[in-house]
């Protein structure tokens, strides 16, 4: 076994830039997180929470002009073991003033080269990626069988066209979709949405990465094809034992599928451990924004009686105009009057206030 996290994420910052407003999005500010090999971690969040913008930052598929990826991300295999953002400083000269960005200047030519080049055998084959629509993922002008061959092909010890096509057969077979030999031969636009997303997954599997990311695999499908796809994630988890990153906005997904959790926020990790104990409507230690995502998802009594759903009042957080303190204070309906000045003036560290399970709230901690 690998000693270790397979996937260890250190200080990630990833910005853009608004031309707009002349000013930089701190889309994932300094976020921290370990993946261990066999493991699934989830990352639930608000839409613009930053969940996406981290898996791609570890894609090395940020380009931006002009973003700005920072920090560190090891990965750790039997394969490979390096930083995947090794010297990507040094294509970024930026000028900041009391933390905020002023300017940056970037060679972006030579960054997607050093990207490109540092990546090549580790996108694809050490990492796959899921994206969230499978049909705009893949080539429209070839049949998905000879997709997944071909990155059978690329990423693997197999290098006869046969034997590729057999194991992408193989894989089709493996994500249960109907009649392989069929769909094989089929283009993505002459596939249902859960047929590709299916066909998708072959292809992320098929080259048996050592990380799997699923950027929102279940979006934009209808209820019974989204409990379909998180069926067969589930029972591939346990059969190919992959490690997995998996992102959703869905609670419930990431509740069946993830051992761990990440809730994110405004660009931070706002909570972190056990999914079991974290997501669950048990009035145990939440961070308030955990607290409020459980409490907005509709019971059977409130769809059965079409009743109101509770609801996070006020609007996402502004990553380019940051509060000095809590990212989520303006929306906080837990704020005591023994912490509100805190919460205002001091943005909280992430800290642990049970086995594994951390929180950034000054809630459960002395101000």
């Amino acid at each position: 076994m690998t000693a270790g996290p397979v996937l260890k994420i250190e200080n990630l910052r990833t910005f853009f830039y608004s031309r707009s407003k002349q000013a930089f999005s701190r889309a994932v500010d300094g976020v921290d997180l370990a993946l261990e090999k066999g493991e699934t971690l989830g990352i639930v969040g608000e839409s613009g929470s930053g969940k996406s913008v981290t898996a791609l930052s570890v894609m090395g598929l940020v380009t931006a002009e002009p973003g700005v990826v920072s920090g560190k991300i090891g990965l750790k295999t039997d394969g490979i073991q390096k930083n995947l953002l090794q010297n990507i400083e040094d294509y970024v000269n930026m000028t900041q003033n009391n933390g905020r960005i002023m300017h940056v200047s970037k060679d972006n030519r030579g960054w997607q080269r050093h990207v490109d080049r540092h990546l090549r055998g580790v996108r694809g084959k050490e990492i796959a990626m899921i994206f969230q629509n499978p049909k705009a993922s893949m080539n429209p002008f070839s049949s998905v069988g000879r997709q997944i061959q071909e990155a059978v092909l690329l990423n693997t010890s197999i290098k006869n066209p046969r034997e590729a096509k057999e194991r992408a057969l193989y894989w089709l077979e493996q994500v249960k979709i109907d009649s392989p030999q069929l769909r094989y031969d089929n283009n993505p636009f002459g596939l249902s949405g859960g047929m590709c997303q299916r066909a998708m997954i072959a292809m992320a599997l098929s080259s048996e990465p050592s990380v799997l990311i699923a950027d929102e695999p279940t979006t934009g499908l209808d209820a019974t094809i989204q409990s379909k796809i998180v069926s067969l994630l589930a029972e591939l988890k346990s059969s190919v034992g992959v490690t997995t990153l998996l992102i959703s906005h869905d609670i419930d997904v990431i509740k069946t599928l993830s051992d761990r959790v990440a809730v994110m926020y405004g660009g931070r990790v706002l909570e972190y451990g056990p999914s079991r104990d974290i997501l669950s409507k048990v009035d145990n230690e939440k961070h308030p924004y955990t607290a409020a995502l459980l409490a907005s998802i509709p019971t059977a009594r409130q769809i059965r009686e079409k009743s109101y759903l509770q609801a996070i009042k006020g609007d996402v957080i502004d990553t380019i105009n940051l509060p000095r303190g809590c990212r989520f204070y303006p929306r906080c309906r837990q704020v005591t009057d023994q912490i509100r000045e805190q919460c205002k003036q001091r943005e909280p560290d992430l800290r642990e206030i049970a086995s594994n399970q951390s929180v950034r709230c000054w809630l459960y901690f002395d101000a």
